[in-house]
């Protein structure tokens, strides 16, 4: 070809092609099929339209592998063709350049999971899954690598080190996915991703999809004072709008082609197009950078001034609750629903009395069972400014993407709530909403590591938030797991992350606590266990066979025995107090439960708690 790839990027501006997806839904390929896969079954198709991208100017072709990787073929049954899907990709594109001087690029997306400490693949098994991809995609004859379309600055780390584990000197474009500010999905600034992607050794840096022209030149502008190197820029032919059903991106190829200008001129040398951008819009892009011999701009670069972490607040100063933990004091929390409403009046006189009696702190779920009630921040809020108790943020990854966490923890931290159970959550179809979706960006583990985060000053993305967060952090746990084992594993994880303290599911076999605690004695942190009153032979029955809580037969028996409810219900408290008597040499602290609101129920179990301490001192 002559020059190498980073050569002709010297020269001046270079005009990348545009988007693969958009032009194969418009050619009848539904968005379920695995549109990598195309390079074996349909290879006409592909090779045809990166022919039309040739055929109008773009001097880089983009392989159709932007998901051909272990983890997003897997979805489709295609994880054992994976070589062959990247190496076919790379031959229809060097059959498309034929003796044009037009450079193939390796297009690599991200995994379509989340990885440490967001998700519970590690960095190393993503680093394993990009170098399989791109040691077939390098070995097949690219030009150059395009890592494209990433949120989180961690997953895109470990891309580039793939790369360089595969060939050190294969020319990198890392580009990130940005939102309408300019910020990376992990909320990064440009100052910030731009400085990280220069660390980490990339050789253009740059931003495509997500966004229109107007928002990536914005946010370029930003970057280019953060970087020395070349930057890219491949937006989306503006926002999609819903037109009949079908999302259309609606900038012209001349908008497009304005900003291809525009783009240039504050210091892009790789320009293109990401959703919606077609052969038309590449032409025109083409013929504007020819106008006028368009030249990239010099900038000064700034150097960021990293801001490091700060020490978290010790534990016993964050809270009344860290304290009693911090100090190997008895916690005793009992947790109190929200209401089915806007009336908390119940709930916050159930606190009120429960205070008095001397209990530490309410803990309030999050919509249990994934029905539908007041927000429990709300209730936490209501209870710690009417009755003077602390409460615990019972706080569940269901319903929020990663930012929406993030913001909801800001705020939490805001008005005052210290302490926080971090859990997965049960999916909405468990409860009353059959088609209520779910989101689950991260589970527990991810939730844990951002809250950590937030202790130190930090946001999802590293960047500083000022005056950092003083949560003391629980999770949860459950010693009558199916699969102990694994619950094991999930916890060594937890407390890798950051957890501070345990609350179990309700405990009814001593045994299984018993060997619970035994297997984790070596990551072993403060456990809290929960003590729940049965109300009657019934709730035992729903608790034992549709919760899968492990509830031996002779208690279930004894419920089995009464005769009406109130011997029940006095039988489930007397239940209640023989287990907080006997985990009480085992643990560090007691949720009670309280039955339909019965506060009195849990306060009875407490009332054991007075000999217990008596006898244990």
């Amino acid at each position: 070809m002559g020059k190498s790839f980073l050569e002709r990027l010297g020269d001046g501006p270079i005009l990348c092609d545009g988007a693969m997806g958009t032009l194969l839904y418009s050619k009848g390929i539904f968005i379920n099929r695995c549109y990598d896969e195309l390079n074996l079954s349909q290879p006409e198709l592909i090779g045809g339209i990166h022919a039309d991208y040739v055929a109008n100017g773009a001097e880089i072709l983009e392989t159709n592998t932007f998901g051909a990787n272990s983890f997003r073929l897997a979805r489709h049954g295609c994880q054992e063709k994976l070589a062959d899907i990247n190496r076919a990709g790379v031959e229809l594109v060097r059959k498309a350049i034929k003796n044009n001087q037009v450079y193939a690029a390796g297009a690599v997306g991200p995994l379509g999971i989340r990885i440490e400490p967001l998700g519970k693949t590690s960095r190393d098994e993503a680093r394993d899954a990009f170098r399989d991809q791109i040691r077939v995609l390098v070995d097949s004859g690219v030009d150059l690598l395009i890592l494209e379309t990433f949120g989180y600055l961690g997953e895109l780390h470990q891309a580039i080190l793939a790369a360089r584990d595969v060939d050190p000197k294969i020319p990198v474009v890392a580009q990130v996915t940005i939102d309408e500010d300019g910020n990376c999905l992990d909320g990064s600034s440009p100052e910030h991703y731009g400085a990280r992607l220069t660390e980490w050794g990339a050789d253009v840096i740059g931003c495509n999809c997500s966004v229109g022209p107007v928002a990536m030149l914005d946010a370029l502008e930003r970057l280019r004072a953060a970087t020395p190197k070349p930057l890219s820029a491949q937006p989306n032919a503006g926002i999609p709008r819903s037109v009949e059903g079908r999302n259309i991106y609606l900038c012209s190829p001349e908008y497009m082609a304005s900003y291809a200008r525009k783009f240039v001129g504050v210091g892009v040398t790789l320009v293109g197009g990401c959703c919606g951008t077609t052969p038309d819009h590449i032409r025109s892009m083409k013929s504007a950078l020819r106008v006028g011999e368009a030249r990239t701009t010099s900038f000064k670069v700034k150097t960021e001034v990293e801001e490091h972490a700060v020490e978290p607040t010790p534990l016993g100063q964050r809270s009344r609750v860290g304290a009693r933990i911090a100090s190997g004091e008895f916690l005793t929390l009992v947790e109190i629903v929200p209401p089915k409403g806007v009336n908390a009046e119940k709930e916050v006189e159930g606190a009120r009395y429960l205070m008095s009696v001397g209990v530490d702190a309410i803990n309030i779920p999050d919509s249990p069972r994934a029905s539908a009630r007041m927000s429990n921040q709300a209730l936490c809020l209501l209870t710690q400014q009417q009755v003077g108790i602390e409460t615990v943020l019972h706080y569940t990854c269901r319903d929020r993407n990663v930012l929406g966490i993030q913001s909801d923890l800001l705020g939490a931290s805001a008005i005052g709530i210290r302490n926080l159970i971090c859990i997965t959550g049960d999916p909405p179809k468990m409860g009353n909403y059959p088609d209520a979706t779910a989101v689950f960006d991260v589970d527990a583990i991810g939730l844990v590591n951002i809250v950590s985060n937030l202790n130190r000053g930090l946001d999802i993305g590293g960047n500083t938030i000022g005056t950092a967060t003083q949560f003391t952090i629980a999770v949860g746990a459950n010693p009558g797991a199916a699969n102990l084992d694994e619950e094991i594993r999930r916890f060594e994880y937890k407390v890798e992350a950051g957890a501070e303290y345990a609350v179990t599911q309700p405990v009814f076999d001593l045994a299984l606590l018993e060997e619970f605690l035994k297997r984790i004695e070596h990551c072993r942190v403060p456990v809290v266990a929960g003590i729940w009153p049965l109300s009657s032979a019934r709730n035992a029955e729903f608790m034992r066979d549709e919760l899968n809580i492990s509830i031996p037969d002779a208690i279930y028996n004894r419920m089995a025995r009464t005769t009406n409810a109130d011997a029940a219900r006095a039988e489930g408290v007397a239940v209640a107090r023989e287990m907080l008597q006997a985990v009480r040499p085992m643990v560090q602290g007691t949720q009670l439960s309280a039955p339909f609101g019965r506060y009195s129920a849990a306060a009875d179990v407490l009332e054991v708690l007075g000999s217990s301490d008596s006898a244990c001192a």
